[in-house]
């Protein structure tokens, strides 16, 4: 036994097995708009031997299913993680938390302390009251009458003057505990915003979950062991400026997103990039079964029930469905897009930072320029006033993302917001800018017969006849398109025929049966009018819907 211990003893330290703890911070980010990939870069230094990396500062949520392991530098061994049982880290606690919580108990003691200040105030008040109403006692007392006039004389004075020197008293301690109250106020609103401050700073969750690594190598080691995993607790979103020019003719498309997580911790100068793959949803296309049919004798007809004439489809086993969705002003910088043909990625050009659970970042993109052609749009039959339309072909290279956040600005004026569909690189689009109040429309029914608009009619003849006009109360020739339509039959028993005047420039807009497109420019002050005929002719005893 002693010639075993001798041997052991004779070995090179560095062969024995030893745990190396590491710190590790979060060091780069893909986001996607669901989820994301996480990448954390631990440099390690390590004796000659064989020994374990731990890592004990992983968020408690981790996907440990998902954690993949590279190392440079040694020979890598087997991978163990586990998010129960894990051993406490040392408590690290921001310099910035610490000064914030401590201005919050320094205001929290303070706001008591005039708080004790403002009621001692008022108790005075409430004695010099107490004594007002005693001084009041004695002189509506029985004793009283019995007293000779100098004696009464004399006691009114002295009742009077008591009196006096305790309302001035109470009032001015109420005076007193008024000023108070206000600083109160102050140091309120001063300890809310404190507070606010402090839940701003987002301290991240003590829990964490541990990673040990396996490592070997006959010299010493020093490299770098890279950690990555994905979560489904952050998203990102594009959000859109869009600014039109009148006067240049151009758009111009200001890209950013919103970047949000709630991992657990927090994201401290971290390479960030947007990816537009969704990792979520689906990953394959859907699956197809053969349609078996077949025929019975209609007298057995009754005796299959529904579970029987058709049989079930087939049920594949769980991995038949792997990829089904998951429910889960001054320069900026900007992040240009690298577009593949198959998904759109931002890398952001310097490290950012987020904060776990704490609001939407925007991140600013990058700004796209395009020409226009600008056009008034009138539909009469919906709207009273025509709208500014901006047509352009994205020739900007890039695909732009559907968004439900786009604001749209008209010569530097905000227009509003609302959403904006994906617009394909080489794609034409026309995006409305706001009324144009200037230009009037009005659609008039002049003549209709055999029943009125949105009633069944039981004749079987209908005529309508529409005016449409067009004013420009403006200072300015506009181009305008104008949209109406007129009834349409797919049966050959209801016969439509129409005619307007002028003709439409189109016919079946954007394959919308019976819907009719104008084209024209109107100067200043004038008024452009459309006639517009139609009439409906179907069988005796059909009604007309």
């Amino acid at each position: 036994m002693r010639t075993l211990t001798l041997v052991f003893a004779l070995l090179p330290v560095a062969l024995w097995a030893e745990d190396i703890p590491l710190s590790s911070e979060v060091s780069a980010v893909t986001i996607y708009p669901q989820g994301a990939t996480i990448t954390r870069d631990v440099p390690f230094a390590a004796p000659a031997g064989q020994h374990t990396l731990i890592l004990t500062d992983l968020p408690l949520r981790t996907p440990l299913s998902s954690v993949r392991v590279r190392v440079e530098g040694a020979e890598m061994g087997g991978v163990t993680a586990r998010n129960r049982f894990v051993p406490p880290r040392d408590p690290e606690t921001d310099a910035a938390i610490e000064a914030a919580e401590a201005e919050v108990e320094r205001l929290q003691d303070a706001l008591r302390a005039q708080q004790g200040a403002v009621r001692e105030i008022r108790l005075e008040a409430e004695a010099a009251e107490a004594r007002v109403a005693f001084l009041k006692q004695i002189g509506e007392g029985k004793e009283v009458a019995t007293l000779d006039v100098v004696a009464l004389r004399d006691l009114v004075d002295l009742v009077g003057k008591e009196t006096l020197s305790a309302k001035r008293e109470a009032h001015d301690a109420l005076m007193r505990a008024d000023a108070a109250s206000r600083s109160l106020s102050d140091l309120k609103e001063e300890l809310q915003n404190a507070e606010k401050a402090l839940a701003a700073l987002v301290p991240e969750a003590e829990a964490r979950a541990m990673l040990s690594v396996a490592i070997a190598g006959d010299a010493p080691m020093e490299g770098t062991m890279t950690v990555t995993y994905t979560v489904q607790d952050a998203a990102w979103r594009p959000v859109y400026d869009l600014h039109l020019d009148r006067a240049k003719g151009t758009l111009t498309l200001e890209r950013g997103a919103f970047v949000a997580q709630g991992t657990g911790e927090n994201w401290q100068d971290v390479a960030l990039r947007l990816s537009t793959v969704r990792p979520s949803e689906q990953t394959q296309p859907g699956d197809i079964w053969p349609e078996q049919r077949w025929i019975v004798k209609e007298e057995d007809e009754e005796r299959y029930t529904l579970s029987d004439a058709a049989p079930a489809p087939i049920v594949m086993a769980e991995e038949s469905v792997v990829g089904a969705a998951i429910k889960p002003s001054p320069k900026r910088l900007t992040a240009a897009a690298d577009f593949d043909g198959l998904a759109v990625t931002y890398t952001y050009p310097t490290p950012v930072d987020i904060a776990t659970g704490a609001d939407n970042v925007r991140l600013a993109l990058d700004t796209l320029d395009t020409e226009v052609e600008l056009f008034a749009q009138a539909v009469p039959i919906a709207d009273t006033t025509a709208f500014l339309m901006a047509k352009f072909t994205n020739d900007m290279g890039e695909l732009i993302l559907r968004s439900s956040e786009a604001n749209f600005y008209l010569d530097g004026t905000y227009q509003g917001q609302r959403g904006i569909g994906m617009i394909a690189a080489g794609a034409e689009e026309t995006l409305s800018f706001g009324p144009i109040d200037g230009l009037r429309l009005t659609r008039t029914i002049l003549d209709r017969q055999q029943g009125d608009r949105g009633v069944i009619s039981r004749s079987n003849d209908l005529s309508e006849k529409v005016k449409i006009e067009v004013e420009n109360l403006t200072q300015e020739t506009w181009p305008v398109r104008l949209l109406d339509r007129v009834p349409y039959s797919e049966q050959e028993d209801l016969e439509i025929e129409w005619s307007a005047q002028p003709q439409p420039a189109e016919t079946d807009v954007d394959g919308k049966r019976g819907v009719l497109a104008w084209t024209f420019d109107l100067a200043a002050g004038e008024t452009h009018e459309i006639r517009l005929d139609s009439d409906l002719e179907w069988p005796d005893g059909m009604e007309l819907r």
